[in-house]
This record gives C-alpha cells, structure tokens and sequence, in this order.
C-alpha cells in the first residue's frame, strides 16, 4: 500500500489537487491509513479488511467526518489503482459508509447584519476589510475566489470567477467552472472606493493582495480572521460565524429577488442539488413575503445604519493596509473600461 499511497500523491494529489487538499489527506494517510494498511498488500485490502479499518478507527475515537475523509482517501486511491492496471477492483466501493448526520440549516445573514459588519470595520479605518466583506456577501464568492480577484476580472456588470487562492497559491475554482456574478449597485459603490484608495496600477493588480501584493497566505487569512472579522462579527451580534458563512446572504438575496435553484446555483458555482439542500427551506418563506430588490434591501440596511444613534464615524482615516510604495499611481483609462 505504501507504494500505491506514494504514487497517489505523486501523480494525482499533487499535480491536480488543491495544496490544501493535499496537506488534509497526507495526515488522514499518516495517521489513520498507513498505521493499519501501510505494509499489506493491494490484494489483501478486501471490503473485510476496510470495515475492519473503520471499526478501529471508530474505537480509537475518530469521528464519522474522519471516517468518511479517510474512506474517501482510500477510495480514491483504488480509483487510481483500478485506472493504472494495479488491480481490477476497487474494495472500498462496497463498504458502507458511516452516516453523516446533515447540519443544521443555513441562516442566512440579513442586509442588516452584513451592514452592522462593514459599519464596524469601516469605523476603524478597515476599507479593505469592509470591502472584502461586500463581495463574499453581495456576490457570494468563496474566500479562495475573493482573495484571486484581479481588478480586470470586475467588469461592467458582472465579476469574472475563474481562479482561488489555496495557501497563499493560485488555483483553479472548487469546481473547475468559471462563472460570471451579477454585480448589484450597492457592491460597485464599494468596490470603486476601494479602487480609488488602493489605486492599483495594472488590471492584473489582485484586489486584495496582501502586503507585498501577493495571494494571502494561510497566516495572513488567519490573522484577518481572528483579528478583523471576528470583532466585527460580534458587534453585528453574529459571533461564531465563518467569513464563508457570507456567501449564504447572496444566495438569500437571489431567492428574494424571485431566483430559481438553477439561477442560484449558476451565481454561486455549485451544483443545483446542493443549492436546493441547502436552500430549499428558503423557498417557501421567501414566496409568501413576496419578491424584494437585493438593491433596495442593501441600500435600505445602508441608510438604517447610518440613521442610527449608534453609528460613528471612521475613528481612523481611510487606510489602504500596507500597499507596496512602488505600486505607482492608478491608471484611469482601463478602470474607466471596466467599472463604466
């Protein structure tokens, strides 16, 4: 097996998978795999021997989520086995897999807390940080998808999405699809202002690099997590939740607008079954309110905001976050091309 697992990596999660990926299933391999199936031989790994496999996972403590990750890593890899003339089955297929009891249904963010978030940043200074928020909730980007923006991906009505970032590299998307995202008003207001602030001096520029304009790497993406969001988070009164856990306000908003589980799966970029998992309990609520404008529910949280007792404003001045000095000055031309 060990041999196998070696080539696995070699030819197949290295070369084709995200780096993040990788790094997951080599300490499913380390820790679970190798100890009870490293030195046996492809032939001995019967569907017996897999069962027994999960048995003494299960009483060793690993949860049904390991399980599964580890059968699936094993699954794979007689996959590959199978399609590289190594053996001509592959045993993991017939073992049941333990089951994963379904999460609680999403609550999707409201305007309102989205605009308590962005208020709290804002107050501080953080445009970039209230930006990136308006993206992940006002287009529904993944986190790995917001930090690969370059600004000649915003176009004149539409966000392309063709790239992520994984560990401070660019990849693909999840899903290897490009996608076009609607760009609704409220969402090109910010992202102009940060334009503007940041004055980026090329369309290949990312939009939210990090220091040295780079991809964030996996410890800056955890230091803005714990550092920016989670505060804001929980002055919105939403502790807990994930930057991700943005994504679920767009697809909200597009249900309230009249949106159809195809349209929904279209904007977000996965597969319409798991848009109806996911967003199905949504369905029946949002057509007996009846249809709403993300427009005017943004704008309509921006102005409440701004209307109340509570709200202050910047604290700091405006910052751009530690842009390299050698950037240079904004080239009008093409950014008038791309958000005209």
């Amino acid at each position: 097996m060990r041999d196998l697992a070696d080539e696995w990596f070699r030819l197949y999660v290295d070369p084709v998978l995200a780096v993040q990926t990788g790094k997951n299933y080599r300490r499913v391999w380390v820790k679970w795999l190798a100890p009870q199936l490293g030195d046996v031989s492809l032939q001995s790994v019967t569907p017996r021997a897999v069962y027994e496999l999960r048995a003494a996972m299960h009483e060793q403590g690993a949860g049904v989520a390991t399980v599964r990750m580890a059968l699936a890593v094993l699954q794979s890899m007689f996959e590959r086995a199978v399609e590289w003339g190594r053996v001509p089955l592959n045993p993991v297929r017939l073992v049941r897999k333990p089951r994963y009891r379904r999460p609680p249904a999403v609550r999707a963010l409201s305007p309102i807390t989205v605009e308590q978030i962005r208020a709290h940043l804002l107050e501080r200074g953080n445009l970039r940080s209230a930006t990136l928020v308006s993206v992940l909730a006002y287009a529904g980007l993944r986190p790995g998808e917001a930090l690969a923006l370059r600004w000649q991906d915003i176009r004149r009505r539409t966000i392309l999405v063709e790239r992520a970032v994984s560990a401070g590299e660019l990849k693909g998307t999840k899903n290897g699809v490009n996608r076009a995202v609607v760009i609704w008003p409220p969402l090109r207001t910010d992202l102009e202002a940060w334009r503007n602030a940041s004055a980026p001096n090329h369309p290949s520029t990312l939009v939210f690099p990090d220091y040295q304009g780079n991809p964030w790497p996996w410890a800056t993406w955890g230091n803005w997590r714990k550092r920016s969001f989670a505060p804001a988070a929980r002055s919105a009164g939403a502790p807990g939740i994930r930057p991700y856990d943005l994504r679920h306000a767009f697809c909200s908003l597009l249900l309230a607008r009249g949106a159809t589980i195809i349209e929904v799966s279209d904007q977000a970029g996965h597969s319409p079954r798991m848009s109806l998992e996911t967003y199905g309990h949504l369905l029946d609520e949002t057509s007996l309110d009846g249809f709403e404008s993300p427009t005017e529910s943004i704008f309509a949280a921006r102005r409440q905001i701004s209307e109340s007792p509570s709200a202050v404003m910047p604290s700091k001045p405006i910052a751009t976050h530690h842009l390299s000095a050698d950037w240079g000055q904004r080239g009008a031309g093409w950014r008038a091309a791309t958000m005209a």
